[in-house]
Formats: C-alpha cells, structure tokens, sequence
C-alpha cells in the first residue's frame, strides 16, 4: 500500500495538475496546433514537390529528391530541430532582427515532415495502374495534364490514412521544440509540463501533457482507421426500400 501511495503521490497530485492545466489548455494546446497545423501544411506542399521530383523524368530532380528524402528521414528529430534552430536560428534572427525560435521550430518540423510526406505521396501516386496515365494520354491529355488530372488525385486519395498518421506524428514531434528554448508565450504543452515539474518536483504535471497529447491523438487514430475501412471497403450501399407487401386477405388474390 505504501508503493501505491508513493506512485500516487508521485503522478496523480490533483493539486499540481489543476494548477497546470489551464495553462496547458490556454497556452500549450494552442502553440502546439500551430506548429504541427503550420508545419503540416507546408510538409504537405513541399511532400508533393518532392514527390514529383522523385518521379521525375529527369535525373537531376530525382536525385536531389532522394538525397533530401535520405538524409532526413535518416537523422534522429531531435538531430534535426537542433541542427536547424542553432545552426540557422542565428543567420534568420540577424536577418530579420526576431529573437524568437518559433519560426525555427517551424521551420525544422517542416524539413523532417516534407521528407516523409513526400514518400508518402510518391508510393501512393506510384500505386496507381499505369493503364491510367495511358488511357488519358490516349484521350488527347499531355502528360503533365494527366499526372495532375488523373494519376496525382487517385494516388492521394489512397494514401489519406497514411497523411494523417503523419500529422499525429508532427502532434507528438512538436513536444521536442523546447530544445530551442521557445519564449513563454510559445511553449507548447510539453515544455509547460516539464517546467511545473521541474517547479514542484512532482512528475503529476507530465501525466497532465499526457492527457492533452492523448486527447489529440486518439481521435485522429479512430479517423484514421475509420477512412483506412472506407477506402477498402467503398461507401455501404443504400438499402432499397423493401417492396410494399401484397395485401392479404380476401381482396389479395387477382
């Protein structure tokens, strides 16, 4: 019983979690969207670029987008955000007079999202059956027209599963930004936890963080699985409605 009360007393402090959590959810929970939200968005156009230089005709293109796919999704995250925030953050806050590392973490989780959406994207538009691209070139279509007409929303439609099981990766990524020391109107959920931590002493406040990251991502993974067995298994037919029976009695018979 005392082991319990020890683990207790060690990760359910309600007192230390209360204290916490609102500034969690008025701080943390923002800064932590946006920077996966943002980071998603342009991961997701630089993926696609990448993607198509992957499957390029010319091998130039191809090869510097898989040197880039390479070496970054090679390196550890954690490599990556300090390489980018220390290494660049100084020439970007020289340029721009901002002494803030926000834009850097942005900037970081980008780099290593663009790298894994763009093979995501690049197997998807692969997958489709190359009688498609054919069949459009027969139909008059050149050949940029059919990859963007034909070929390209096929191969992102089947790789939706996949696009958003990155996005909850870039929810959980973005607690390694507190490496760069964010200012405290930046900090995101997990480096608000870790600093009441290390305030109380008391590990409570990361079960708090951990609750706000299960909250995000929990849903995310239902909808992922959700639209994975849409994919496979189409849209559920519509039942028609059941033929009126014939009246019986008397007056059923002709």
């Amino acid at each position: 019983m005392d082991i319990l009360k020890q683990l207790a007393d060690t990760f359910l402090d309600w007192e230390a979690m209360g204290e916490v959590i609102p500034k969690m959810f008025a701080v943390g929970l923002p800064n932590t969207l946006v920077l996966a939200v943002i980071s998603g968005i342009i991961g997701t156009l630089l993926g696609m670029a990448l993607a198509l230089m992957g499957i390029s005709r010319n091998a130039a293109a191809r090869w510097i987008a898989r040197i880039y796919t390479d070496v970054l999704r090679g390196l550890p995250p954690v490599l990556t955000i300090l390489v980018i925030g220390f290494g660049f953050g100084p020439i970007i806050r020289e340029l721009t007079g901002s002494t803030s590392p926000y834009p850097m973490a942005i900037a970081a989780l980008t780099l290593m999202s663009g790298a894994y959406i763009g093979e995501i994207f690049r197997s998807g538009i692969q997958s489709v059956d190359k009688g498609q691209l054919e069949a459009s070139r027969a139909l008059g279509f050149g050949y940029g027209a059919s990859m963007r007409l034909v070929v390209v929303p096929q191969g992102i439609r089947r790789v939706l599963p996949a696009l958003v099981n990155q996005f909850i990766a870039l929810i959980k990524e973005s607690s390694l930004v507190f490496l760069l020391g964010l200012l405290a109107t930046e900090r995101e959920i997990f480096q608000i936890g870790k600093d009441a931590a290390a305030t109380s002493g008391n590990l409570s406040p990361y079960v708090a963080a951990a609750i706000f990251y299960l909250v995000l991502t929990i849903p995310l993974t239902h909808f992922v699985n959700y639209i994975d067995h849409r994919l496979r298994t189409g849209k559920p037919e519509k039942k028609e409605p059941d033929e009126l029976a014939a009246p019986i009695g008397k007056g059923a018979q002709a």
